[in-house]
This record gives C-alpha cells, sequence and structure tokens, in this order.
C-alpha cells in the first residue's frame, strides 16, 4: 500500500467541523512572511513523535523533553510573528498546554488496577512510568494541539503529514459513510 506524504489542506477541510477559520484562497490571504513562519512550525511538529505515537512506546524523560523543546519552539514562532497575527492566539494556547502538561498537578488514580505505591515518586508528584494521570494529560495535550494545528494548516494552506493529521479531529460521520 502507498503511502501519502502529505495531508493536503483541503482534504483537511473536508474532515473538521465545529469551528470557523478564514480559509486559503476564500476571505483571507495571509502574509507569505507570516505563512512561511507557520510552516516551519509545522514541519518541526511532522517531527515530534510525543504528538502521535502510540502512549506504549512513550518513555516519560522523552516525553517532557520533547514537550519542552515544542515549547521553546512556540516561543520562537511567537517572536517572528507580529502583534496582530491570526496565529498568535493559537500558538500562545498550544504553549500554554505545555507549561501546564510539565507543572500542572495530576489526580493519583490510587483506584486503578495494579497501583504500586513503590512505583510513586513523590518529588515529581508523579509515578516514574507516567501512570494514568500522566497519559490522560499527554492525550488532552494532544487533543488541543490536533485542533488548534488543523485551524493554523487550514488557515494559512499548509499540507501536514498524515501521523500529525491522525491528532486532528475528524468528522466521525463522513467517516461512518465511506466504511
Amino acid at each position: 500500500m502507498a503511502r501519502t506524504l502529505k495531508v493536503a489542506f483541503r482534504d483537511l477541510a473536508s474532515r473538521i467541523t465545529g469551528f470557523s477559520v478564514p480559509i486559503f484562497g476564500v476571505s483571507w490571504n495571509p502574509p507569505e512572511p507570516e505563512r512561511n513562519h507557520i510552516r516551519r512550525l509545522i514541519h518541526f511538529l511532522e517531527d515530534r513523535r510525543v504528538l502521535f505515537v502510540p502512549y506504549h512506546l512513550e518513555v516519560v524523560e522523552e516525553v517532557n523533553h520533547s514537550v519542552g523543546e515544542i515549547r521553546q519552539q512556540l516561543t520562537a514562532t511567537l517572536q517572528a510573528l507580529p502583534d496582530a497575527s491570526y496565529a498568535a492566539s493559537s500558538i500562545k494556547v498550544m504553549r500554554r498546554a505545555c507549561r501546564e502538561f510539565m507543572t500542572g498537578p495530576r489526580e493519583e488514580f490510587r483506584h486503578i488496577a495494579g497501583w504500586d505505591d513503590q512505583q510513586w515518586d513523590r518529588r515529581r508528584g508523579g509515578r516514574r512510568d507516567g501512570g494514568p494521570a500522566y497519559f490522560m494529560a499527554l492525550g488532552e495535550l494532544r487533543a488541543l494541539f490536533g485542533m488548534h494545528l488543523a485551524a493554523l494548516a487550514l488557515a494559512y494552506g499548509i499540507d501536514v503529514e498524515p501521523e500529525l493529521a491522525a491528532i486532528m479531529p475528524t468528522d466521525a460521520g463522513a467517516n461512518e459513510q465511506q466504511e
């Protein structure tokens, strides 16, 4: 089976429902320098495994490192954009989500089968292997990124690799009709 290298932004438009963005070429033409900054950001995120690989393949230290790198890249992109940029609010939301993922308190979930007090690391506020709350927070981070990246890809007319596109919202009804 041949693998698609990119998901065209027009294909993304057909998958997404529930929020409104200016569509490239219809009601808004993004300034080319701004579009280039967003394209570079998306290309950077296409190589961040933390956003799309199966949870059982994640290693907590690597996830934390990657989220820190993402936050730095979001800050650099934000600094390069004009204050009135359409993308600025989405980038700020994603950056805040990274910060909250790294520092936010998490539930203990001690009621889940297999909990072992020996695995609890009180200095870091969670289990050494991440635990259920850690991966719930990672899922929330991925979902938030998916929504904002879809909006940015649509607004700026940027194609996205399928791995990153996998975290973007889809129209479930359309998928059922295709099957």
